[in-house]
């Protein structure tokens, strides 16, 4: 089974066999794709965390038209339809679409015009006409009889017509044909549906539209069948008519002769009521799949960079969520990110207390001595980063704007609650922006990803398929930057390759019982955490401060026994290996090499000795926007901002400058070359310089550019 998975997923990725089958083995022994890619270099051949998903994946595809095929087959022995000749078929059937071409002639079907034709006696009919044999209506009458429904040679013709129509549909050679006309030449066209332009207003570039289907961006497709859906837009996938029926005619007849003037009707009858519907819901569907991939991608990608965002790291915050009525909610979180204390200050209009606000700002800095200010990019929030920015506390305070998406749903979820059960959801999001300046990946783990905001047409892309790609991206940034074991909360703990909610529920239920770990090996004493999950998971826990300087490191501790022995050759401890590079300088990596370990990881090895526990964010580093600029009217023609990338999608990037609306950086206006993807240019995240080219204020628009 394993190499008959391996052969094809090899030849489609162009990945050697026998890594595909040792990454197979892997992941059929429940191995996680990072501790895969980090711990099993030797196996796989060094396959990155990209290459084993798109094992992973395709194995599970293959599996499930294994699935199929073995349903088919049951149906078919059941029927007794099964022959040597289709087992065969079906065994070299490699997509769903050919399987189903195949199973189609013998899928029990609901009454057709056909099989009605065929109850009437008229097979024979249609099969003369096929054949040629038809010479005079005298043939057809024949077939006449009243008692079976056919009164007229009309009705006869017609049935026999039925018939042909159908066995024209289910020839195999016609649909394989016939598909790849369709995916060559098959044109993308949207119109509006009649007495609907107002509501369809917003799809207006799409009221009269049409390209090639190979040409139409995945953003298009989405939007035209988001139209659709709202019962806005027309859309069709087909080629033209004329070229089609001639596929179809050569496909069936092996000629682009003239035909009988009933079988000719049949061929048009077939194509336009069965093939080309068929087909076209085909290529729909394939469409809509490749463009829920891009987006997933898109979203995937933009994730990323917003969980491996630059962390402040362990600083005690003041973290303020701006509010106008019913005031800024304040609290102070220690270095570890505990809330101490909260209330409520009202510096900005209706009310105008500053003098009270900035009284109270003074008096918790006395009293917990905070290191930053966090201050939340929502309503309010320029004019509050200005208003603390006012402040003197006798030292410079650095006073950083946050991207606060998604923190009202923290918030109001169960997690908050659980974490928070005596306080409301307004001090909830004020420490959930103070978390997320400390440390972004820990705090946002506890948000749906979907709620993030840097997705493109999340609602509309298949939800199964985006979440688990979220899923992957999510679990490859916590275990590519590891876990704190002694601080982590349960979310973030759940993340880590082998654990799963409740595992992570009771490692922190072991560590409130028992105290922090002091060492990895403790953690087989947790409930539930047997021997695989520990291989999975040791790896990607950390321990800062444990009796093991390793335990601190990615070294897996299936690996320590290898640096003990290089401190030993080497005549010092680990500790010495750790922190003096002439002593890892002449450790010769061959000596080490055994049946499981070799290079790729002894190398690793000593990167990890060299740098213990390294993070692999960037640092951190404060921005401002511009100060004379807070609202969209501040904005002209011209003007050369600062700002900082929200979203990019298929079409541009979102840039926030600090007016409380993204503005949009157009793909053409991204660079003064050709860009391709956005992805090339920007990343979420990024601080850019963008110049307004346009301000729309009645569509609510800002355009942007990037160039010169």
């Amino acid at each position: 089974m394993k190499k008959n998975y391996a052969n094809p997923i090899s030849i489609k990725l162009n990945i050697s066999q026998k890594k595909v089958e040792n990454t197979i083995e892997l992941l059929e022994q429940d191995c996680t794709v990072p501790f895969i890619a980090r711990y099993r270099k030797e196996v796989t051949g060094g396959l990155d965390e990209v290459q084993i998903i798109d094992i992973r994946d395709n194995l599970l595809s293959l599996k499930e038209l294994d699935k199929r095929s073995a349903a088919i087959i049951k149906t078919l022995k059941e029927s007794g339809q099964f022959t040597d000749e289709l087992s065969q078929a079906i065994g070299n059937a490699q997509t769903m679409a050919k399987l189903e071409d195949i199973y189609l002639p013998y899928k029990p079907k609901r009454k057709t015009r056909a099989s009605i034709a065929r109850e009437k006696g008229l097979e024979p009919l249609a099969q003369m006409l096929l054949s040629g044999r038809y010479n005079s209506s005298s043939d057809g009458k024949a077939f006449i009889d009243a008692d079976k429904g056919v009164n007229s040679l009309e009705e006869a013709l017609k049935g026999a017509s039925d018939i042909i129509a159908e066995k024209i549909n289910e020839d195999k050679r016609v649909r394989e044909n016939l598909r790849h006309h369709f995916h060559k030449n098959a044109v993308f066209s949207s119109k509006l549906i009649k007495k609907k332009e107002k509501e369809a207003s917003k799809y207006k570039d799409y009221f009269d539209w049409s390209e090639n289907i190979n040409r139409a961006p995945s953003h298009r497709i989405l939007a035209v069948l988001r139209g659709v859906n709202e019962g806005l837009l027309n859309v069709h996938f087909l080629p033209e008519e004329d070229e089609s029926l001639d596929r179809v005619k050569k496909s069936f007849f092996n000629n682009s002769g003239s035909l009988n003037p009933v079988v000719d009707e049949a061929l048009k009858d077939s194509y336009k009521r069965l093939l080309s519907s068929s087909l076209e819901n085909e290529i729909k569907h394939e469409l809509k799949k490749k463009a829920d991939e891009k987006a997933v991608s898109v979203f995937s990608d933009n994730l990323k960079e917003l969980l491996l965002a630059a962390p402040l790291g362990r600083k005690s915050i003041l973290a303020l969520d701006p509010g106008l009525r019913t005031g800024s909610k304040l609290v102070v979180l220690d270095k570890q990110g505990k809330l101490l204390e909260h209330t409520v200050i009202y510096p900005l209009a209706p009310h105008n207390k500053e003098v009270e606000s900035e009284r109270i700002l003074k008096r918790l800095y006395d009293k917990y001595s905070y290191e930053a200010i966090a201050v939340g990019n929502g309503t309010g929030g320029r004019e509050s980063e200005a208003f603390c920015r006012t402040i003197d506390f006798g030292t410079k305070i650095p006073v950083i704007m946050v991207n606060e998406s998604g923190a009202s749903v923290y918030s109001a979820s169960e997690i908050a609650r659980e974490e928070f059960p005596d306080h409301d959801i307004t001090v909830r999001g004020a420490v959930s922006i103070g978390r997320r300046l400390m440390d972004p990946l820990a705090e946002l783990v506890k948000i749906d990803p979907k709620s993030i905001g840097v997705g493109q047409y999340q609602h509309d892309v298949d939800q199964k398929m985006l979440k688990s790609a979220l899923d992957d991206r999510v679990s490859s940034c916590v275990n590519a930057v590891g876990v704190e074991l002694n601080t982590a909360s349960p979310k973030l703990l759940s993340y880590v390759s082998g654990c799963n909610s409740k595992i992570a529920n009771n490692i922190v239920a072991y560590r409130n019982e028992n105290g922090p770990f002091s060492s990895r090996t403790e953690l087989k004493k947790v409930k539930g955490l047997g021997p695989k999950v520990f291989e999975q998971a040791a790896g990607f826990l950390k321990i800062s401060n444990g009796k093991n300087r390793l335990d601190s490191s990615a070294v897996h501790p299936e690996s320590y026994g290898i640096v003990k022995l290089m401190a030993q050759n080497m005549k010092c401890t680990i500790i010495d290996l750790m922190h003096d590079p002439s002593i890892r300088k002449e450790i010769r990596l061959n000596d080490y090499v055994t049946g499981t370990t070799g290079l790729p990881t002894l190398k690793d090895i000593m990167d990890e000795l060299g740098q213990p526990g390294r993070d692999p964010r960037e640092s951190f580093e404060a921005f401002s926007f511009d100060d004379t600029i807070a609202v969209p009217e501040d904005l002209s023609t011209g003007m050369r901002l600062p700002g900082v990338v929200t979203n990019v999608t298929a079409f541009g990037a979102f840039v926030d400058v600090g007016v409380h609306q993204d503005g949009l950086v157009h793909i053409s206006q991204l660079s003064d070359s050709y860009v391709s993807d956005p992805n090339d240019i920007v990343k979420v995240g990024q601080k850019v310089s963008v110049t307004v080219l346009e301000v729309d204020m009645q569509r609510k628009r800002i355009s942007l550019s990037m160039k010169g």
